[in-house]
């Protein structure tokens, strides 16, 4: 993802919208190029792009409709958190506001020192895996666009080539890339786009146990 920057005044949809004119006004915002990372929530975990910030909020693009449950944790895709309240949401942004002190020049840098991986979001989804005429129980642990960490009681083979499916989550090509007792790592063949994956996490997330 590209690193650029630009230095930009506050719109009237900033995070900060909660507070005065001038408080917006004396808060620059810096517009990152796309910087993904997810939003934690009591009602699960959302991915979500951030779009620019300050040092009141963060501006981020959504592609479903945020829970309501004031509170959130912004986990940027280094491990860094940050404890925000949701201020206002308008189709696919979302302007939020820190509950506390944020070092701007580090969401921006985004440092790290590991090379950077696709967001991965935690949930418990129930899930089948085939393999040929095979098919077997499992559960998801966690997902990102390139693949998953699932349970199984079922002995899969290393490099086993596999399809996995649940529901809201479409039949997807995948290899089994380890495995650790009844716990195994997929590779996805094909790739999930950014928002069609947060997409189908909501739609996952949102099924409530019986």
């Amino acid at each position: 993802m590209r690193d650029g920057l630009r230095r930009d005044t506050a719109t009237a949809h900033s995070a900060g919208a909660a507070q005065s004119g001038s408080d917006q006004r004396g808060a620059p915002r810096f517009a990152l190029l796309i910087r993904a990372a997810k939003l934690i929530t009591p009602e699960g975990e959302f991915l979500c792009v951030v779009r620019d910030a300050s040092e009141t909020g963060v501006n981020v693009r959504v592609f479903h409709a945020l829970p309501d449950c004031g509170a959130m944790m912004l986990e940027m895709q280094n491990g860094d958190q940050h404890e925000l309240e949701l201020i206002w949401q308008d189709s696919d942004r979302a302007g939020l506001k820190f509950l506390g002190p944020a070092n701007i020049a580090r969401i921006v840098e985004s440092p790290s020192r590991f090379a950077k991986r696709p967001i991965r979001i935690n949930l418990e989804v129930p899930a089948i895996v085939a393999s040929g005429d095979e098919r077997a129980a499992a559960h998801i642990h966690d997902i990102s666009q390139q693949g998953a960490k699932i349970t199984s009681d079922h002995r899969f083979s290393i490099d086993q080539r596999v399809r996995l499916s649940a529901q809201d989550l479409p039949e997807v090509n995948a290899k089994i890339r380890w495995r650790r007792d009844n716990a195994f790592g997929l590779v996805f063949e094909d790739t999930f786009q950014f928002g069609d994956l947060a997409r189908i996490i909501a739609a996952m997330q949102s099924r409530k146990p019986a």
